[in-house]
């Protein structure tokens, strides 16, 4: 078993969705004959893991979502992705 420790911030209204990123991640998405395909390395996995466990605390309301394109995370070319708490 291996353990990570990640520092996941905690959601509050004045602030919103914080996203938090490790150095050097890289993430693309596709859809590949209607399959949604991710593509990261290491520091992309673990920053995906800290979004996914930001919208997962019981502070965070339901809809709230975080909202992934080429513009502002993802590599160029990539699919937009939007992961929804509900």
């Amino acid at each position: 078993m291996i353990e990570l420790k990640l520092n996941i911030p905690k959601y509050s209204k004045e602030r919103g969705i914080i996203y938090s990123w490790e150095d050097g991640f890289t993430i693309e998405t596709d859809i590949v004959e209607d399959q949604i395909v991710i593509t990261a390395n290491k520091e992309g996995l673990i920053s995906l893991a800290k979004h996914l466990l930001f919208l997962a605390q019981d502070e965070t309301p339901v809809g709230r979502h975080c909202h992934f394109d080429e513009y502002n995370s993802l590599e160029t070319g990539s699919k937009e992705l939007v992961i929804t708490k509900i």
